[in-house]
């Protein structure tokens, strides 16, 4: 049966959501409820939620009546250390079972979550918490340090809760508020969830910009309409499902899709406190008999590095469907994806500040390499004049990617910023800061971000469509593109190249992958310069920094680098 896009169009909406939960306008609805209790109340109590694998690759196993317990013990410990109902929690953990069982639990309390990635140095922890006006901060031993060393500087922190404390080996600083919590030992049969509602806030992210501090995105508990609907129709996740994400909670990826979505429809998910290595994760996949996997472009192309042969030494018939986010994924990608896997990858479109996917390759729907996809079909999405914001309809002309709001996960503000959360929105739309044409047949495909789009002699050239031809050149592993100002052209074309094993950075080298660019693209998408590097600065969610190297190429302030993945 062919794929029919426009009948889903008509026939798909938040509503579906809505009654599926039961939901009515005006009723209560809080997150944890739905993803945790809702799921013991509908017969899954003794149905695994989590299988957590540490580094060592022991497993812990956690039930959906487990996770009731547990949320039930995290919310009625956090109200008797006087947390209150919108105060905010944040939680800066490696992916410990009691990253995501206690994110239930903040939840179910009535606070606002705030997860931080683990990684964080203090100065990023300190901007974040700073800025909230966070009353209580979840860690472990391991980060505890980078919490005292901006204890001073937070006088609205009044809770450090440490998880992983034992009395016998290091002392608490009882009198600056730290107090250990054993998750574990904390099961509670029964606990009054928080009356929240549609609008009452939930999720606390932060997100960076080109310049400036972070901003907190801040969303509500209806997200959830938009998070179940899209779990189910874009990640196509059923009953019986194993799903992977690798994203960390830190990134919203890992909040929406590595715990709210799999939980809101009652899937086992699988989760690997682990570092990247291609063996390790298909090992994971073939042990769990994962089904569904969400990734992300950076991890497609490490495991690209490592070929195809150790896809094949390992039994992954379990798996049938896999997507892919936190930037454009290159053709390169898809075809290799169907060479290892005999699958599509599906890429994904969206942001933390839209809180679900936006853009998207449906299942059945044919997917054509590079393109983000479409329209997911209970929103409407263009490409819009930068300037005036209208609607462009002439087919493969470049415009700002807009989403005509409201959606439920769409965030309701910038926490304390509420000028640039205004400055997001133009004409109606929702203007996403990134660069797009649409095809004859409705497909997006991606340009760049709005400052990453290069201007050369007045054509605007996308350093994704660059990159995506470089990593077909034999030696080329990774690269990134950027605008060099230039005196004729306005700017011209430099790229960052790392090499792949067995290539050695030469003038020949050089002078090849100019020439490969100009066959392959065009003169005007021709590197006026290559520089060759180890490895390109990333963030932990896998886009390649480009504001970065450009703003150290022109000797420029370098604004938040908070999420660059230091690895």
């Amino acid at each position: 049966m062919a794929f029919d896009y426009e009948t889903l169009r008509r026939d798909i909406s938040w509503d579906i959501a809505k009654k599926q939960l039961g939901y009515k306008d005006g009723d209560t609805i809080n997150l944890a409820y739905v993803c945790v209790d809702r799921n013991v109340e509908q017969g899954r109590g003794e149905k695994l939620a989590l299988v957590h694998e540490n580094h060592e690759g022991e497993i812990r196993n956690y039930t959906y009546h487990d996770l009731q317990l547990l949320t039930n013990g995290w919310a009625d410990f956090l109200g008797k250390q006087g947390i209150a109902p919108g105060d905010r929690v944040c939680i800066f953990l490696d992916r410990l079972p009691e990253l995501y069982i206690g994110f239930m639990g903040v939840l179910k309390s009535g606070a606002v979550v705030q997860p931080l990635f683990s990684a964080f140095g203090e100065e990023s922890v300190f901007q974040r918490a700073d800025d909230s006006r966070a009353v209580a901060v979840i860690t472990q031993h391991k980060h505890l340090g980078k919490i005292r060393k901006i204890r001073d500087r937070l006088p609205d922190l009044k809770h450090v809760i440490v998880v992983d404390h034992d009395d016998a080996k290091k002392r608490l600083r009882e009198a600056e508020g730290e107090v250990g919590f054993d998750m574990d030992a904390h099961r509670i049969p029964e606990f009054p969830i928080f009356k929240t509602y549609a609008e009452s806030p939930s999720v606390l992210h932060y997100t960076s910009g080109t310049t400036g501090k972070p901003k907190g995105a801040l969303h509500v508990h209806s997200s959830i309409f938009a998070q179940l609907l899209t779990s189910k129709l874009v990640l196509d996740l059923k009953d019986d499902d194993i799903y992977w994400c690798n994203a960390d909670p830190g990134w919203v990826t890992g909040t929406s899709y590595g715990i709210i979505g799999p939980w809101a429809l009652g899937v086992t998910q699988v989760v690997v406190d682990a570092g990247f290595s291609s063996d390790r994760w298909y090992e994971t996949m073939e042990k769990h008999k994962v089904t569904v996997w969400y990734t992300a472009p950076t991890a497609i192309r490490m495991l690209m590095k490592d070929g195809i042969e150790p896809v094949k030494r390992r039994d992954l018939s379990s798996l049938r469907h896999m997507c892919s986010v936190g930037e454009p994924l290159n053709p390169e990608g898809v075809h290799w994806g169907r060479e290892a896997f005999g699958l599509d990858y599906h890429d994904t479109f969206w942001q933390t500040e839209t809180g679900s996917i936006m853009i998207t390759n449906l299942p059945g729907m044919p997917v054509k390499p590079g393109s983000m996809g479409r329209p997911f079909p209970a929103l409407t999405a263009a490409v819009v004049d930068p300037i005036t914001g209208e609607r462009i309809t002439e087919v493969g002309r470049v415009g700002m990617i807009a989403i005509q709001p409201p959606w439920p996960s769409m965030m309701r503000a910038y926490w304390n910023n509420t000028a640039t959360y205004l400055k997001k929105f133009l004409n109606g739309w929702y203007i996403c800061g990134d660069r797009a044409s649409v095809d004859a047949d409705g497909y997006f495909w991606f340009s760049g971000r709005d400052d990453d789009v290069i201007n050369t002699g007045g054509h605007l050239v996308g350093p994704f469509e660059i990159e995506s031809a470089l990593l077909e050149h034999e030696a080329v592993a990774e690269s990134a593109a950027i605008g060099k100002p230039d005196p004729v052209n306005m700017e011209v074309v430099k790229v960052f190249v790392a090499l792949k094993p067995g290539f050695t950075a030469s003038d020949d080298l050089d002078l090849s992958i100019m020439n490969f660019i100009r066959k392959r693209l065009s003169p005007l998408a021709m590197p006026q310069e290559i520089e060759f590097v180890d490895k390109l600065p990333k963030t932990r969610s896998g886009k390649i920094m480009r504001r970065l190297l450009k703003a150290k190429e022109l000797g420029q302030e370098i604004g938040d680098t908070s999420t660059l993945d230091d690895d």
